[in-house]
């Protein structure tokens, strides 16, 4: 195992009713912008919950967060918090609300230009702090510190991360998710599978709390996440959903071991070019990522068939094509697509994926050698 430095601050409260557990959460004096997208919070019942708990507190709201948050549309709520003196931030939503109430809450105090946290790594010195309501379990923001923003000005999607935003508290309710659209838990059940398998699919390193706690969080995620369509109502199948999905990127899994995360970073091209779910890129490049780097991966294939698929007989070629036919089937059944035709795209889908490697310069996954040019290669794979 490899030495690494873990540290997680969010306090997490969990379970049916907590949201009324806000108030003792807050600091008494708090000025608080609610930060959330649309108006599904106030059809559902949520916005009632969550202002009914902020009775005596003076608070603001700020909505209309995309599902890939704009860097312009933060910068609204940046001149809000500036303008009204808002010095706590709640983001009541899903994981594009969170991420995007964390950049709000680092550009508020950021003394220059904030895309800079994004394009020259300029560390975050300074955030106001900040809370989380969970709507939608599928990214895991509620409890690390990271934040990914799309710049529709430069047609670009990029991350930062740092210690000032982890929330100070994340409160899950699983019944909060219950008046989602199907595709919707089905986007966040695929995008917390492949969270889980960017920090599991590499090679090994001797690791068995890792492997062993990252294979408990895939197996309950393609559990839970078949039970969800057919029992969309069942609160224990709902609670076991979000806990794997904030568990999947809270850092514990990632500790000492080799992490991919190509798909991802392939993955924003996809959709700041064409609009694509965040879960749908990543259903169908992950496929490709496999096949195309199944020698540098082959151990973990091997084991990961195994474990999650019961494939243990046939040539290492056979259980490999096996291991790659069974995720994408699971993606199938969770209702993605996984190949650039099926979404109506071709050729020109390549050049979308390749020119901000290409720009950004990049070498991606574990072992630093996905250039522009193999992640060419890894979507003629999916056309």
């Amino acid at each position: 195992m490899n030495n690494f430095e873990f540290y997680n601050p969010v306090k997490i409260i969990f379970g049916k009713g907590t949201i009324a557990k806000l108030r003792e959460q807050l600091p008494r004096n708090a000025r608080i912008l609610m930060v959330y997208g649309g108006g599904s919070i106030h059809r559902n019942g949520i916005y009632k919950q969550v202002t009914d708990a902020l009775n005596g507190f003076q608070y603001g709201e700020f909505s209309g967060i995309e599902p890939n948050p704009h860097y312009e549309t933060c910068m609204k709520a940046v001149d809000k918090v500036h303008k009204e003196g808002f010095d706590f931030l709640l983001a009541v939503g899903g994981g594009s609300v969170i991420d995007a109430t964390k950049f709000i809450a680092a550009a508020a105090l950021c003394d220059g230009e904030p895309w800079d946290f994004f394009i020259r790594k300029k560390p975050v010195e300074k955030a106001l702090p900040l809370g989380v309501i969970l709507t939608l379990p599928a990214t895991g923001s509620e409890m690390n510190e990271r934040s990914i923003i799309s710049r529709v000005e430069t047609n670009q999607k990029l991350g930062l991360h740092s210690q000032k935003l982890y929330p100070k508290f994340s409160i899950l309710d699983p019944e909060t998710s219950y008046s989602l659209p199907k595709r919707q838990i089905a986007n966040g059940v695929v995008d917390a599978f492949i969270h889980v398998v960017e920090q599991y699919l590499t090679y090994p390193v001797d690791s068995p709390v890792q492997d062993y706690y990252a294979e408990g969080l895939m197996r309950t995620l393609i559990d839970e996440g078949r039970k969800v369509l057919l029992y969309p109502n069942d609160y224990n199948v709902r609670a076991n959903l979000m806990w794997a999905a904030t568990n999947a990127l809270n850092g514990l899994i990632g500790c000492g071991v080799p992490q991919d995360w190509s798909s991802h970073r392939m993955g924003y091209g996809l959709t700041t070019e064409y609009g694509m779910d965040h879960a749908q890129t990543l259903a169908i490049i992950l496929p490709g990522v496999m096949e195309f780097k199944k020698k540098e991966k082959e151990q973990k294939i091997l084991r990961m068939g195994n474990v999650l698929f019961n494939i243990h007989e046939g040539s290492v070629d056979e259980r490999i094509a096996r291991t790659i036919g069974e995720v994408e089937r699971f993606f199938r059944h969770m209702g993605l697509k996984t190949r650039l035709s099926e979404v109506g795209l071709g050729e020109e889908a390549i050049e979308a994926v390749a020119m901000p490697i290409e720009k950004m310069q990049w070498k991606l996954g574990e072992n630093e050698n996905i250039t522009a040019e193999e992640a060419r290669k890894i979507l003629r794979l999916r056309l």
